[in-house]
């Protein structure tokens, strides 16, 4: 714990058991995959089930038409398995030590499977803290985990290390170099390069069952995939309930609840 609280950041390995919590979300996505590659009559070859390979033809799918990865990309995060995990006995108790509360919550509209294609810059996240783009309180955590190898072309998550020492960082809510992104993609930290120079940068290579454990305030960034196959990530959000802010602003949540951010936190907002 003193570790993740002076860092902000924690790597835990081998921390889920992979053929009870992650090879069943594996091949829920596998089968989804060949749902919609059936629904389009696409002429893919399937492998049969393997962890390793479990994505097999969804780059091919992409490739045919990038819309239907959409389709995926929001089936995904309604798996069972997937929210059973979620919502499982081991993370509550570990945001419960981590945050030493007896109240946890899971923010809803903050959990979800990332799918990271090759070269891909649009839905990359840039550099962000998690709190602005989630609300529910200031007290709060990210667990993220892979679903495949992350090896360094295939992008880990840059992490700026202690930086949520240094608390909230004001945003700008439009991207000038970017104005096709929308929401929390376009969420642009302010003075974000001087910003960003003052802290160590680290990132992770992973491997299925590995967890990375994230403080809200820790400012990260997605990395960018020049890798062959697609970067498959679980992204869970827990919060605080008793934590003042939290209680204070009622627990909101943030663009995923469709909720007007500068009612919320106008200090904090630079349009």
């Amino acid at each position: 714990m003193s570790e993740f609280n002076q860092n902000g950041l924690l790597v835990v390995k081998s921390f889920y058991n992979l053929e009870q919590e992650i090879e069943p979300i594996q091949y829920r996505i596998y089968q989804i995959i060949e749902i919609v590659i059936r629904k389009y009559q696409l002429p893919i070859n399937l492998l049969p089930f393997a962890p390793d390979t479990f994505d097999y033809g969804y780059l091919d799918l992409i490739n045919f038409d990038r819309k239907i990865g959409g389709e995926i990309y929001d089936a995904i995060k309604q798996i069972p398995e997937f929210i059973r995990l979620v919502a499982s006995e081991s993370h509550c108790k570990l945001v419960s030590q981590l945050r030493q509360t007896n109240l946890p919550g899971i923010a809803a509209g903050g959990y979800g499977i990332r799918i990271d294609n090759p070269c891909e810059e649009k839905y990359r996240a840039p550099w962000h803290q998690d709190y602005p783009a989630q609300f529910r309180s200031l007290d709060g955590i990210v667990f993220w985990s892979s679903l495949v190898p992350v090896t360094y072309c295939l992008g880990p998550v840059e992490f700026c290390l202690k930086s949520h020492h240094d608390g909230l960082v004001k945003v700008h809510t439009k991207d000038p170099k970017n104005p096709e992104k929308s929401g929390a993609y376009a969420l642009i930290l302010e003075n974000e390069e001087n910003l960003i120079n003052r802290y160590e940068r680290v990132s992770h290579e992973s491997n299925p069952g590995d967890l990375i454990i994230i403080d809200f305030l820790t400012i990260h960034r997605s990395g960018l995939n020049t890798g062959e196959r697609a970067r498959w990530s679980m992204q869970m959000r827990y919060f605080n309930f008793n934590d003042s802010t939290g209680i204070k602003l009622g627990w909101p949540g943030s663009f995923a609840t469709a909720t007007n951010i500068n009612n919320v936190h106008p200090e904090l907002f630079l349009n």
